[in-house]
């Protein structure tokens, strides 16, 4: 019947207790998978560590740093490099520069087209599903 058959056949012939096990293996990817999001909000202090970028007016630029000499503080004006504006509408209402203190993180590196399986998850569900799918039934039928 070919790999399709074995696959049934292993599933029909599955105990109990190798059941329990291999909800246990399952169970333990999905946690696996949650303790490393979550350590990686610890680590850099963001409710989103991990971000997909899908244009250009999300990179930022900075367009006017003043620095004032007597304190030597540091005022930041944004603007989106695709944006016409600047950013003083995102600002808090009456603020017209950001300080130090504003500036909550900073890009650390990039990985280029690795956020093309997180477009393509979201755009097309249906890979997302079979990807899933398959992984359980990996973890399903495999005999350990």
């Amino acid at each position: 019947m070919g790999w399709i058959g074995d696959t049934v056949d292993s599933i029909k012939s599955i105990q109990i207790r190798q059941l329990v096990t291999q909800a246990v293996s399952l169970g333990m990817i999905v946690t696996s998978a949650l303790i490393i999001w979550k350590a990686l909000m610890c680590i850099t202090g963001s409710e989103s560590p991990v971000v997909v970028v899908l244009s250009g007016s999300m990179e930022p630029g900075f367009k006017r740093v003043h620095e004032r000499q007597d304190t030597g503080e540091v005022d930041v004006l944004t603007k989106g490099d695709n944006n016409y504006g600047d950013d003083r509408l995102l600002y808090a209402q009456g603020q017209l520069w950001l300080q130090r203190h504003h500036i909550m993180g900073r890009a650390v590196g990039f990985l280029p087209y690795v956020g093309w399986v997180t477009i393509i998850m979201t755009e097309k569900p249906i890979i997302k599903y079979i990807l899933i799918g398959a992984l359980g039934l990996l973890v399903i039928t495999s005999k350990e």
